[in-house]
């Protein structure tokens, strides 16, 4: 269970949004306005933050830099704005990740998972994910191989931050579209395999020879650490 506070000054989806989290096993405390924000998650603690951008008393791209300075909790930007730039410009000022108006409660409760489960246990930022010679940095968004470091594209990114972070289990594309695509509902295979296409290529790998991205046929994609491949196979 975690403390959630939801920032959000439409009653009905605050409301909404509440009985979600509660009914996941969260503790909830809702707010209206950015200022009331601030002060509950200097009081409160919570262990996530949901925050509208659309507030009464400042836009909450304002309130994600102020958030910053009073704590390091993450925060998942609510918003109804479905542009790539404006999402990259979050992150860039402290977001930890974002859903797409209007979401399912099922899709929030998936990606507080996500943002939690990338934290360390004393609740900081943590270092970089490790898998052989891969290292993914998510506080920073640098990822790098065999110490050379990757030019990727934002979705590039979160998908290989998702694998690393899964490894060495079998993702579904079904899951890989929920927490990367933010599309619960999948219909998008063919985008998954497109973009492993192309993190392949900046891995210097390729589907029929991989090295860190495994197809498992009607399962899904691992990752793993083909240096254990190796030693395993010998």
């Amino acid at each position: 269970m975690a403390s959630v506070l939801v920032v959000e000054d439409d009653q009905h989806i605050r409301e909404a949004v509440a009985r979600s989290l509660v009914d996941a096993g969260h503790a909830v405390r809702t707010e209206p306005t950015a200022a009331a924000a601030l002060t509950a998650v200097v009081d409160w603690r919570p262990d996530v933050v949901v925050l509208d951008l659309g507030l009464p008393d400042m836009d909450g791209s304002q309130v994600l830099p102020m958030l910053r300075s009073v704590s390091d909790v993450p925060v998942i930007v609510a918003t109804a704005r479905d542009d790539e730039q404006e999402m990259v410009r979050l992150l860039d000022a402290g977001a930890d990740d974002y859903v797409v108006k209007p979401y399912s409660g099922e899709q929030l409760v998936a990606r507080i998972r996500a943002v939690l489960r990338r934290r360390s246990p004393d609740g900081s930022a943590p270092g970089p994910l490790r898998v052989g010679g891969l290292a993914v940095d998510v506080a920073r968004r640098v990822a790098t191989v065999e110490g050379q470091p990757l030019e990727l594209s934002r979705l590039e990114f979160d998908l290989l931050a998702h694998l690393v972070a899964r490894s060495p289990e079998v993702v579904s594309r079904r899951e890989l579209l929920a927490e990367v695509w933010h599309q619960p509902h999948g219909g998008g295979d063919k985008t998954v395999d497109v973009h492993l296409s192309w993190l392949r290529r900046k891995l210097g790998e390729t589907a029929a020879e991989p090295r860190y991205l495994h197809t498992i046929r009607g399962v899904g994609i691992k990752l793993e650490d083909p240096t254990a491949r190796e030693s395993g196979s010998g």
